[in-house]
C-alpha cells in the first residue's frame, strides 16, 4: 500500500513522467522481493539499514553497475522519505546507507572540426524540406544544448526570432529561456517559412518540428536524424541527440563561457551535473598537450 501511494505521488505531485515512475516501480519491486527473500513476513517498515546494504550488495553480485545499483537504491530512499514525512514511519532506515561508488564515465562528444564538417562540409539541399528540418534541428540541439524531449515539445509560440530566444520546458515543467544565435535563428526563419508551405498542420498541431504528414515529430524521430548525420562525421559509437548536448556544454567551457551560466542554460538542477565537463576539457587539454608539446612522445 505504501508503494502504491508512493508512486502516485511521484506521477500526481512531483509530476514525474510514466517513465521515471516505471523505473522507481521496478526498484522498489526489485527491494521487496529481496526482502521477502530474507524473511517472508519482513515489512518495508521492518527493515533496518543492515539490510538494505545487504540488498545493496545483493544487487552488485548479481552482476550489476555501480549506477544501476545506485538508482535502485535513490528510489528505495526516496521512499522511505515518503513515508516519514506522511507519518506512515517513524524512522527511515535507508538514511545511512551509500550507495557503491559510481564509475566516472566522461561523455561522448562532437569535436569543433566534426561540427564544423556536420554543418558545413555535408550537401545541404536548402530547398528540400527534409533536409532543411534535419539542419536546423541539428543546429538547434548543438546550439543550444536543449534535451530531445525538449525539442519535441516545442511550440511555435516558444521561439521568439524578435528577441533570438527559445522557452524550454525542461523536467518537471520547469521552464528556462535560452539565447539563440544568429545562425539558428536565421535557420528556424527558413525552416518554418519552407514548413509552412509544404507541411500543413494536422490535427491543429502547433509543434515546431512536424514529420511530413504534418503531425509533431516523435522522441524516435528525432533519434533517427541525429543519428544518420553525426555517422556522416564520426566514428564514435554514440550517435544520439544527447551527443550534441554534451557538445554544446564542452564547446562552451572550452571557450571559457562560467560553469554557472552553461548549468542554467542546460537545465541543471545542481552544479555538480554540470561539473563532469570541467572533467571533459581537462582530458581534451591533456590530450592537446600531449600531442603539441615538444617534450612529449
Amino acid at each position: 500500500m505504501i508503494v502504491e501511494d508512493f508512486l502516485r505521488y511521484m506521477l500526481a505531485e512531483r509530476e514525474a513522467s510514466p517513465r521515471t515512475v516505471k523505473t522507481y516501480q521496478d526498484a522498489l519491486s526489485d527491494y521487496v522481493t529481496y526482502l521477502k527473500k530474507v524473511d517472508n513476513d519482513m515489512n518495508l517498515e521492518d527493515a533496518d539499514s543492515d539490510i538494505i546494504r545487504s540488498w545493496v550488495e545483493d544487487m552488485m553480485d548479481r552482476g550489476h553497475k555501480a549506477t544501476y545499483t545506485c538508482k535502485k537504491l535513490s528510489a528505495v530512499k526516496s521512499l522511505y522519505r515518503y513515508a516519514l514525512r506522511q507519518g506512515i514511519m517513524k524512522k527511515d532506515p535507508a538514511h545511512s546507507v551509500s550507495g557503491p561508488k559510481k564509475e566516472k564515465v566522461l561523455p561522448t562528444f562532437l569535436k569543433e572540426a566534426e561540427a564544423d564538417k556536420l554543418f558545413d562540409q555535408l550537401e545541404w539541399d536548402m530547398d528540400d524540406i527534409r533536409d532543411v528540418r534535419a539542419r536546423t534541428l541539428l543546429l538547434l540541439l548543438y546550439s543550444t544544448g536543449i534535451r530531445r524531449a525538449e525539442v519535441v515539445a516545442l511550440r511555435d509560440r516558444d521561439v521568439n526570432l524578435l528577441t533570438h530566444e527559445i522557452k524550454v520546458t525542461g523536467k518537471r515543467r520547469k521552464q528556462r529561456i535560452v539565447p539563440l544565435g544568429g545562425e539558428i535563428s536565421a535557420e528556424l526563419q527558413r525552416y518554418t517559412k519552407l514548413r509552412n508551405e509544404e507541411i500543413p498542420a494536422t490535427d491543429a498541431t502547433e509543434a515546431l518540428f512536424r514529420n511530413d504528414k504534418g503531425k509533431q515529430m516523435t522522441g524516435g524521430n528525432v533519434y533517427a536524424i541525429v543519428h544518420k548525420y553525426l555517422s556522416r562525421v564520426t566514428t564514435q559509437k554514440k550517435r544520439s541527440p544527447h551527443v550534441l548536448r554534451h557538445s554544446f556544454a564542452t564547446a562552451m567551457l572550452n571557450h571559457e563561457a562560467k560553469l554557472g551560466g552553461v548549468q542554467k542554460l542546460l537545465g541543471h538542477e545542481s552544479l555538480d551535473t554540470t561539473q563532469i565537463y570541467t572533467h571533459v576539457t581537462f582530458e581534451e587539454l591533456k590530450r592537446s598537450y600531449s600531442k603539441a608539446h615538444p617534450r612529449e612522445s
